[in-house]
């Protein structure tokens, strides 16, 4: 089962993770990225803010850095589940998954200098986790995302009938 974290006895009796268990890896060290970057006092993301601005003009109502993060957080989260992403609970579960991360990381920017939680930040969350869900469900984005490990056990099946 995909997401099953029991240890297996190796040929020398060593208990061993599942292959699939690293890639949960992903997502993990992504949401401790997010933490430390939510961690920083708004004096030092305030003076990033301008070098960004210059490369995509005309963006100040919308934070593209929560955008960019879900966005990424979610592809992780897909590359976690492994095949069972293509389902679209499974889909919606990674979007819902992202948001409740997006809440706990609010509550956190409410202890550090200078940050406030923001709802507009969560719905910048939101959309970057179901914009990067709907990525991997591009045809020719899907084909490519079945290369990686523990994606290439779709049900070829259904794929040849639709």
């Amino acid at each position: 089962m995909a997401g099953s974290f029991r240890f297996r006895r190796d040929a020398g009796g060593r208990r061993r993770l599942p292959p699939g268990a690293v890639r949960w890896l992903a997502p993990i060290v992504w949401m401790a990225v997010i933490f430390a970057l939510s961690s920083r006092p708004a004096d030092e993301l305030d003076a990033m803010l301008p070098l960004f601005r210059r490369f995509v003009p005309g963006m100040n109502g919308f934070d593209w850095g929560h955008y960019v993060a879900y966005f990424v957080l979610a592809l992780t989260f897909e590359f976690a589940i492994g095949a069972a992403s293509r389902r679209p609970a499974v889909k919606l579960a990674v979007v819902l998954a992202c948001v409740l991360y997006g809440v706990t990381d609010e509550y956190h920017q409410s202890f550090v200098d200078g940050r406030m939680p923001d709802p507009k930040d969560l719905l910048s969350d939101a959309i970057g986790a179901a914009l990067g869900v709907c990525f991997t469900a591009l045809p020719g984005v899907r084909r490519i995302w079945r290369l990686l490990p523990g994606q290439s056990n779709i049900d070829t099946r259904k794929e040849q009938e639709s």
